[in-house]
This record gives structure tokens, C-alpha cells and sequence, in this order.
């Protein structure tokens, strides 16, 4: 079995900068790590591998050259191989966009039977990239998956969360598969798997690798744009509660609550 992992690499979540003027992260010089929910992906996909014979891991991501870090992680873990997708002329993409340059490295790869992503990036948190892969690629996607009941060469069965509960869903192979954290525990890496991830090679492919039309990559390709952003305002001005018992400090909050208009 082939198996793809789209994983992604995020700012540290305290260390997140916006450009006002573009409207898009700044991601130079910044403090990143591997999406932590794409943690729960990659070892989903490593635990297949290890039950499955004849199963080969690849893990791909679009960003800058940096960003071959989150290869690397996914390699200590398990992967045997990975891909950057790193061009100028990615920069500004938004979930579509990016969709796009993840699906046509796929057809580039040669296809896989499944691709595991995580449920959503912490940087973005739209939960939107996986469902448009396969929607690119023409595959069904299995969204807010927390087990795998089945699986075969031929099709998958899993778990997924719904609201109320959970319901059980198969479909035949290719599909993508988007988890939660309630799917596994990922495994910390040991000294062997860093070693391997240290010495190991990313391949970088860039825009005419992939045979990418130019007029769908990065701010061009984007249907989506973010037209203004700001910083909310915080108002410290309340009001002291001050009253000699508990019964008249409560009267006095409902007061002002009513007065308010909250209750």
C-alpha cells in the first residue's frame, strides 16, 4: 500500500505575526514546529505501515525552504521519504491555492491509496485543505475520522465524529482520511529515528516540477482573500462590587446586569 501524509509546519502558537498591509502570515524568521495535529496523522499512517506489509510512507508539504523541518520530524517518526513544495510563486495561497499545489505533487508522485492529513493547522484553523485535495483529486474524503475499523488494499471503514455521536462510514480506495487527536497517541521519536531523519534527503519540488498552471498558485490562484487585519481592543473599564454582605454584593451585580440588558 501507498500512503501520502500532508503535514504542515506552523508558527509556535505564541509567536504568530500577521502583515497588515497583505493581510498573510509572516513566516521568515519566526519560531515554527510540525502542526501538532498532523502528529496524530503521521502516526496513524506509521502504525499501518508497521501492520501492513509491503506499505511505503511519504511525507509531503508546501512551504518555505524551512518548512523541510516538518519533514524531517515526520521522518524520525516513520516515514521513509519526504517532499518540500517550496517556489515564490506559492507564497499568499490560501486553502484552494494551496490544495492545488498539494494535489498536483500527488499526480506528480504517481497517486496513493490513501493520504492522511491532520483535522485542521493551528495557524489557520479552517479545517479546509484536506476535504479540497480530494476534491481535486477526485477522491472521497473521510473528515473528523477518530478510528479505523477497516482496512484492506480495497477499501476503508472508519469512525467519524458527528454531532450528537459517531457513525461509521466505507468507501472504497483512494480516499483521504482527516483526523482528530482521539485517534491515537502519537509516539515521541526515538534515537534511531532522529538519526535516519538527520541523514535523510528532502526532495524539493517547486512550481514546474509539478506542471502547476501558473494562473492557480499563491495570490493569483486564491479565491479567498483576507481583506483587512487588526488588532482588537481590549477595554479594561468595570465596575467594583463593594457591599458588607454576600446577599447585598449579589443585588448589587444583578442591578447592574439588568442594567446592562445581559439578564
Amino acid at each position: 500500500m501507498k500512503i501520502a501524509v500532508l503535514i504542515k509546519q506552523v508558527p509556535a502558537t505564541d509567536k504568530v505575526k500577521m502583515d497588515e498591509k497583505t493581510g498573510t502570515m509572516v513566516r521568515s524568521e519566526m519560531e515554527a514546529e510540525l502542526n501538532p495535529l498532523d502528529m496524530y496523522a503521521v502516526e496513524e499512517a506509521v502504525r499501518i505501515k508497521e501492520r501492513m506489509e509491503d506499505t511505503t510512507l511519504t511525507a509531503i508539504t508546501m512551504g518555505p525552504p524551512g518548512a523541510s523541518d516538518a519533514i524531517k520530524d515526520a521522518l524520525s517518526i516513520g516515514c521513509d521519504d519526504g517532499y518540500l513544495l517550496t517556489d515564490r510563486k506559492f507564497a499568499g495561497a490560501d486553502t484552494w491555492a494551496t490544495a492545488y499545489v498539494l494535489s498536483q505533487s500527488i499526480k506528480k508522485l504517481g497517486g496513493f491509496d490513501l493520504i492522511f492529513c491532520g483535522e485542521r493547522a493551528t495557524d489557520g484553523e479552517t479545517g479546509q485543505v484536506g476535504s479540497s485535495v480530494a476534491t481535486q483529486l477526485g477522491i472521497p474524503p473521510l473528515t473528523y475520522v477518530s478510528e479505523i475499523v477497516d482496512l484492506t488494499q480495497n477499501h476503508i471503514r472508519v469512525k467519524r465524529a458527528i454531532e450528537g455521536g459517531h457513525e461509521i462510514i466505507e468507501v472504497k480506495l483512494p480516499a483521504l482520511v482527516s483526523v482528530v487527536k482521539e485517534i491515537n497517541e502519537p509516539r515521541i521519536p526515538n534515537l534511531a529515528g532522529k538519526m535516519k531523519a538527520k541523514s535523510a534527503k528532502v526532495v524539493i519540488m517547486d512550481a514546474d516540477t509539478i506542471d502547476a498552471d501558473p494562473s492557480k498558485l499563491g495570490l493569483k490562484g486564491s479565491p479567498t482573500r483576507v481583506v483587512k487585519v487588526f488588532y482588537p481592543k481590549l477595554t479594561r473599564g468595570g465596575k467594583i462590587i463593594k457591599a458588607k454582605d454576600p446577599e447585598n454584593a449579589v443585588n448589587e451585580l444583578l442591578t447592574f446586569l439588568r442594567s446592562k440588558e445581559i439578564i
